[in-house]
C-alpha cells in the first residue's frame, strides 16, 4: 500500500526544505561491508528517516549495512534481523499467486472482473465486467485508488483514531466505488491499491481461501521464508522490530506508528517480512521457481509508468512488477510505502543479484543541509549494490 507515491513525496520534497528529525548514525558491521554501500546508507539518512537497513546478495557473498537507529527513544541500533512492514511489495505476492492459478488453467487473464466479482465494481461510472483481471494487476483498468478516504492515512489524529479499526476487503473496495474512474479501462496507466484488494478477492473467490493463506501456501512456504507474515488484524510486528515513525506533514514531527491493525492496506500491502527473505523471493520469481514460463512472461510484460517517472525515470509496470532502468541495463523491483515503514529493492534479471533497503520511516521532506532529491533516494544505492 502506497499512502502517497513516491512521486508525491519528491513533489513535497523539491517544494520545502522542512526540518525534520535529526537521527544519530550508529553505523556497524559484521563482515567489512563495502564502503561504498555504507556511504549511500548514511547519505538516506539525510531524507527523514531514522534508521536504515541494506542487504545485497550476490553470488556466494552477502553483504549487510545499517544506518541511524531503530528507536528515536532509546538510540538502538536497526535490528540487523529485523522484521518490517513491505507494504506494496505485498502486491508482487499476491500476482505470483494469482498468475499461479492462471498457468493451473484455472482463471483467465482476460476474464473480467465482473465475472469473479459480480456487482463489486460498480456505480459513479465504474463498471467491472469492462475490466480484465490483467489490468487490474497491471494498473490499466482505470479503478480509483481507496487510500485516500482513510482516516489512518490522512492525519496524526486520524492515525490515533483508528489505528485499530478493521476493514474487510470489500469495505475498502467499496470506498474506491464512491469515486469515478480514473480513465476508461486500457487507455492509461494510475497505481490504484484498489486493484490489489480485488486480485485479494479474486484469489479467495476462486480458491474458497483467503488470499493470505493461498500466498503463504503458494509462496512462503514453499521459499522457506520463515520471517515473512501476513498479519491480518493482529496490530503488532511479532519478531526484532525497528520501531516505525512517520510525519504526517512537511513540519510535523515522528509519530510512532509501529502498531496499528494494517486490514486496511490488505493485498495491496499487509505483508511483513526481512531484508533477507525479501531477496530470496526477488531471486527466486525472476529465475522462474515460482511461475510456469508463459506467466513469468506475462508478469514481465511491461506498459509505461509515466506518473512513476520523476522518482524512476524509464519506469515500466508488468503484473505486480517494475522494471527500472539502470546503469547496467535494468532491474525488476517493487517498493513500497506504508506507515512506519518504505521499502525499496532490485533483482537483476538473471537473478544473481538482489537488494533490499528498509527504512523505518516514510519521510515528506529531507533535512536541512541535504539536496531534494531529483529522483527516488535510494536509486544510487540500488545501482551501485547492482551494478557495482
Amino acid at each position: 500500500m502506497i499512502r502517497r507515491t513516491t512521486v508525491g513525496v519528491l513533489a513535497a520534497a523539491l517544494a520545502v526544505g522542512a526540518t525534520v528529525t535529526a537521527a544519530t548514525t550508529a553505523t556497524a558491521a559484521t563482515a567489512t561491508p563495502s564502503s561504498t554501500l555504507q556511504r549511500d546508507a548514511d547519505a538516506l539518512l539525510g531524507y527523514g528517516a531514522p534508521g536504515v537497513l541494506v542487504e545485497v546478495d550476490t553470488p556466494g557473498h552477502t553483504a549487510k549495512v545499517r544506518s541511524g537507529v531503530g528507536n528515536l527513544a532509546t538510540g538502538a541500533p536497526m535490528p540487523w534481523n529485523a522484521e518490517f512492514r513491505i507494504g506494496s511489495f505485498t502486491k508482487t505476492f499476491v500476482s505470483t499467486t494469482l498468475l499461479q492459478l492462471v498457468g493451473e488453467r484455472k482463471l483467465s487473464l482476460d476474464d473480467t472482473v465482473g465475472h469473479w466479482l459480480p456487482g463489486v465494481v460498480t456505480g459513479n461510472g465504474n463498471d467491472g465486467d469492462k475490466i480484465t483481471v490483467r489490468q487490474i494487476l497491471q494498473h490499466t483498468g482505470g479503478i480509483p485508488d481507496y487510500t485516500n478516504l482513510l482516516p489512518v492515512l490522512q492525519s496524526q489524529q486520524g492515525f490515533e483514531q483508528n489505528r485499530f479499526r478493521t476493514y474487510t476487503p470489500e469495505q475498502l473496495v467499496a470506498l474506491a466505488m464512491t469515486l469515478p474512474p480514473t480513465f476508461a479501462p486500457g487507455t492509461n496507466w494510475a497505481y490504484s491499491n484498489t486493484d490489489y484488494v480485488l486480485a485479494g478477492m479474486i484469489i479467495q473467490k476462486f480458491t474458497g481461501h483467503r488470499w493470505q493463506d493461498e500466498v503463504t501456501r503458494r509462496v512462503i512456504t514453499p521459499l522457506g521464508l520463515r520471517h515473512t507474515f501476513i498479519p491480518g488484524t493482529f496490530p503488532f510486528i511479532p519478531g526484532p522490530h525497528a520501531m516505525g515513525y512517520q510525519q504526517f506533514s512537511v513540519t510535523g514531527p515522528d509519530v510512532d506508528v509501529t502498531t496499528w491493525n494494517t486490514s486496511g492496506a490488505d493485498a495491496a500491502g499487509e505483508i511483513i517480512s526481512t531484508t533477507a527473505d525479501g531477496n530470496r523471493f526477488l531471486r527466486a520469481l525472476v529465475r522462474g521457481e515460482l511461475l510456469k514460463p508463459a506467466q513469468l512472461a506475462e508478469m514481465e510484460t511491461t506498459v509505461p509508468a509515466t506518473a512513476f517517472d520523476a522518482a524512476w525515470p524509464g519506469i515500466r509496470y508488468g503484473l505486480g512488477l517494475m522494471w527500472i532502468p539502470n546503469s547496467c541495463g535494468g532491474e525488476w523491483a517493487h517498493g513500497g510505502d506504508i506507515p512506519g515503514f518504505e521499502t525499496r529493492d532490485g533483482v537483476s534479471p538473471d537473478g544473481t543479484r538482489s537488494v533490499v533497503v528498509s527504512l523505518n520511516g516514510d519521510p515528506v521532506a529531507p533535512k536541512p543541509g541535504t539536496p531534494a532529491p531529483t529522483q527516488d533516494p535510494t536509486n544510487a544505492l540500488i545501482d551501485h549494490a547492482l551494478c557495482g
